[in-house]
């Protein structure tokens, strides 16, 4: 999630990486963040001063009353009454401002980097880096739907029927494979100087809206009620 004073102070570029993004919405959403922000401020700085006014006057209010001068207390008193009245308003309205500017903070997505390219095909994609040669396959070669068929290392319908499409069975050398190619993936990373970590499989909300996966993916992750995770 993109952070309100990013925004500000780099409006013009949040725009132009949006509009990288084809994001249609980007300059109504970023010119709410900025106003509801801007709203915002403008109430916790009157809901500070007036707690300042408070505290002033309640010290007031002590040495009044030491001097013999209640009747002067008192007329302050009913001051600081109005002032946590208006406090409690300016604070209720300071959470709901504080809450829209949540809301459409989460609806703006990330912004690419410079480099990036506008496209909206793969055709207009940055090469950045090639390595090795394009290999040339031979005659009678083979894809791998059909190897994993004749060497009988991964089981499509058996983990269709277990869970549904998209959760294949690896079997005998496909198991040792995959479980390889991790341990291969995470050796190659700690050489280049990566730390391995093992996070938990599962996040709570804030987590979820903190990374940008909520709201707008809510619908296509797997959910436990019970804990309140992801």
């Amino acid at each position: 999630m993109l952070q309100i004073n990013v925004i500000r102070e780099n409006t013009e570029k949040v725009l132009e990486g949006l509009m990288k993004r084809h994001f249609s919405e980007a300059k109504s959403l970023i010119s709410e963040a900025l106003q509801t922000d801007d709203k915002r401020k403008h109430t916790q700085q009157g809901l500070d001063d007036a707690k300042s006014r408070v505290n002033s006057n309640s010290k007031t209010i002590g040495e009044l009353l030491k001097g013999g001068k209640a009747a002067e207390a008192e007329i302050i008193k009913s001051k600081i009454s109005l002032e946590k009245g208006f406090i409690k308003d300016a604070e209720k309205e300071l959470g709901d401002y504080e809450a829209r500017l949540r809301e459409i903070l989460y609806k703006i997505p990330n912004v690419p980097a410079a480099k990036v390219p506008a496209g909206r095909s793969p055709e207009e994609n940055l090469t950045v880096h090639n390595w090795g040669a394009m290999p040339s396959l031979p005659p009678g070669a083979q894809p791998h739907w059909d190897l994993i068929k004749k060497y009988d290392i991964i089981d499509f319908d058996l983990g269709n029927k277990i869970a549904g499409a998209g959760f294949p069975v690896y079997k005998g050398k496909g198991a040792k494979l995959q479980r390889a190619l991790i341990n291969f993936f995470l050796d190659e990373a700690s050489r280049q100087g990566y730390s391995e970590i093992q996070p938990p499989i599962v996040v709570n909300e804030a987590s979820g809206y903190g990374t940008g996966q909520l709201p707008d993916k809510e619908g296509q992750m797997y959910y436990i009620n019970e804990d309140g995770l992801y």
